[in-house]
């Protein structure tokens, strides 16, 4: 166990997210599961709490009822190696979900996620050069999903 994993609280539907996000992700697993006993705040048998890992990131997911709900104020970051990695993640994490601009996606369970190419950074920094930093980041605000062409054309572009 980890000393820091993101716990995240569901309505009822823990045990459907954490078998989406493993369905999505390469090198992922379900490690752990719990379920709500006598006694206990939730219905006997239903899961409480599944642990996943994405990636050997640790997550635990909670059925804790209608209380709380996600915001994107909280996302999780997923560095992408090329276009394609990024089409695949946004296509199936945002299925059922809500898109956003500059790669900013909610899922159809209301988690926040960012999907963006690695190279994204470096673009960013312009190699030094405001103009071509100011002109990634024009770019990048006109997008949904990231794609990577444009952001290296905006870069490499002649004033």
């Amino acid at each position: 166990m980890r000393k820091i994993s993101p716990f995240l609280w569901f309505n009822d539907n823990a045990e459907e997210a954490a078998r989406h996000y493993v369905s999505v992700f390469d090198d992922a697993e379900i490690t752990e599961t719990t379920r709500y006993g006598e006694g206990s705040p939730g219905p006997v048998g239903q899961v409480m709490t599944i642990s996943f890992e994405l990636h050997g990131e640790e997550f635990i997911a909670l059925n804790g009822g209608p209380q709380f709900q996600f915001t994107p104020a909280i996302s999780f970051v997923v560095y992408c190696d090329d276009q394609a990695e990024v089409d695949r993640l946004w296509d199936q994490l945002s299925e059922g979900g809500q898109t956003s601009q500059c790669g900013w996606l909610q899922d159809r369970f209301g988690v926040s996620w960012q999907i963006v190419p690695r190279v994204l950074q470096e673009l960013l920094r312009g190699g030094g050069d405001e103009a071509r930093a100011r002109r990634v980041m024009t770019t990048m605000l006109a997008m949904e999903k990231l794609e990577i062409k444009p952001l290296e054309d905006a870069y490499n572009a002649t004033p």
